[in-house]
């Protein structure tokens, strides 16, 4: 395996980090191209101070200034690029040959494009590129001779547990497995009073605040159930959401000769990072074998979803077509953002996503003109619509 040059999207996130972990595990495979940072720039300048990238970038252009020469100190012949062209731009070097796209929420949709068109082998953590330009972004992939490898774990294991990771007669179905994250079992009636605090702590994964709460919601096991439906080419009738407290199988596939075969692992993104920045080969992550003699049980469970009404949304959505599934991600995106700032009550997340599910919307979206404008919209709508909630 040749040195594979990486620009990594989002470095100063949970993903960013534990994939920067796993290159100096892997030092000898891998070169930090380029690493970028929405407005974390005091991480930002830990990482290029260590790994001497060719290129940093701040999306936040207000953040420049005060890094600049931080920056020349530590990093000297680190190139500082900005905003979303500085994204794009660091997609596209003749030198990268990955990219982790690991920005959270739709301001990675741009970046993941950018990369598609380059022809680039894309570790794609950001499932919202694909919820809002699924058809887009998969036919800019196929048309550039890029490569799209799943970081979720779900879909990770999926792609692992796949015949070369498509999805083919002999297949039944694909069982994505959810832990249910932090409510599983808490009385419907006291959802009420969840805080962004206990919202933001799942039982089994460290993870971002954004990704938390949907996890809370299981708003992420919506988005993954129609992110998997474009990985895969498959309807949404040939998904299976499993609830999985232990986080141990990270997904399922079921066969027609009655065999399922199963990912496990410990609970870590290094494994599916390593896995994709890799394949087909394998390398090391820095995860620990999964012991199973310590395990002390795996329990599997069907999903309630009056309790969790997200993954009706994501199937009504997905089923509506592409228009719905750019407004369930734009929605849910500012009622996340409103209910960490205590605008918002928790069960008021899936309340404003299903309202704005209420429009009236087309079938086929794939240029991308069209999806930016439906998703601006949609945050307007639903701002709106909290304001009156308050």
């Amino acid at each position: 395996m040749s040195v594979q040059g990486i620009t990594i999207l989002g470095s100063t996130g949970s993903i960013g980090v534990s994939t920067l972990d796993v290159i100096r595990t892997n030092s000898d495979l891998f070169k930090v191209i380029a690493l970028t940072a929405h407005c974390n720039k005091e991480l930002l300048l830990q990482q290029c101070k260590e790994f001497q990238p060719a290129y940093a970038v701040l999306a936040d252009e207000s953040q420049v200034n005060s890094f600049v020469q931080d920056l020349k100190s530590v990093a000297p012949a680190t190139r500082l690029l900005v905003g979303v062209e500085g994204l794009n731009e660091v997609c596209r070097l003749d030198e990268v040959d990955q990219v982790m796209a690991a920005i959270v929420g739709a301001a990675g949709l741009l970046p993941t494009l950018a990369a598609a068109e380059a022809g680039k082998r894309i570790l794609l953590a950001n499932k919202e590129a694909l919820v809002m330009s699924g058809a887009l972004l998969m036919n800019t992939i196929r048309d550039n001779g890029a490569e799209i490898l799943p970081i979720d774990s779900e879909h990770n294991a999926i792609f692992q547990s796949l015949p070369d990771g498509r999805y083919n007669e002999g297949v039944e179905r694909i069982l994505l497995t959810a832990s249910g994250g932090p409510f599983l079992h808490t009385p419907v009636a006291d959802l009420v009073k969840v805080t962004p605090e206990q919202a933001c702590a799942h039982p089994n994964w460290v993870m971002g605040r954004k990704i938390s709460v949907d996890s809370a919601t299981m708003m992420n096991k919506g988005l993954e159930l129609i992110e998997a439906c474009w990985l895969f080419n498959v309807a949404c009738d040939q998904v299976t959401i499993v609830i999985h407290p232990q986080s141990i199988v990270h997904s399922m596939v079921s066969y027609k000769d009655g065999s399922v075969l199963a990912q496990m692992g410990n609970p870590d993104m290094r494994t599916p990072i390593a896995h994709a920045m890799a394949w087909p080969r394998r390398i090391k992550s820095g995860v620990a074998t999964l012991d199973l003699t310590s395990t002390a049980s795996l329990q599997f469970e069907e999903p309630d979803e009056i309790r969790f009404p997200a993954l009706r949304l994501a199937r009504e959505a997905i089923e509506a077509g592409d228009y719905a599934s750019i407004v369930l991600n734009a929605a849910n995106e500012v009622a996340v953002e409103a209910f960490l700032s205590r605008q918002i009550a928790f069960l008021d997340l899936t309340h404003v996503v299903e309202h704005c599910l209420q429009q009236t919307y087309s079938n086929k979206v794939e240029e991308l003109e069209v999806i930016l404008s439906v998703d601006n919209e949609s945050r307007k709508y639903a701002m709106s619509y909290i304001e009156t909630l308050n």
